[in-house]
């Protein structure tokens, strides 16, 4: 399996899709970009453009998608969503991960 994506950001992908009234025609892009303080991080945007070259995740009444590049950093990993007193937001755990900063929004492969 490429990605795991949790009940709970399935949710919220969901939940922020229909506000901006693009569920039918966006789908929650993961990408892996160069940059932060452990050489790799996440990226998460809402696109309406795909390639022969992505890759649809099942994530039920949602679409997520990869490109072929990033799926090779984030093979095995879940994408969850937390809302808690100390934290919000979408949490990757990766296993491919050799190394993470402390914020946990950049890694190293």
């Amino acid at each position: 399996m490429l990605i795991e994506v949790t009940e709970a950001a399935r949710g919220r992908i969901r939940d922020l899709l229909e506000k901006d009234g693009k569920l039918a025609t966006h789908a929650l892009r993961l990408k892996v970009v160069g940059g932060g303080c452990s050489g790799l991080r996440y990226e998460l945007v809402f696109d309406d453009a795909f390639t022969d070259a992505d890759t649809e995740v099942d994530a039920g009444p949602v679409r997520v998608v990869v490109d072929e590049k990033s799926a090779l950093y984030i093979v095995g990993t879940t994408l969850d969503f937390v809302d808690t007193l100390q934290e919000s937001g979408f949490k990757m755990q990766n296993p491919n991960a050799s190394n993470t900063c402390g914020c946990g929004e950049s890694f190293g492969a």
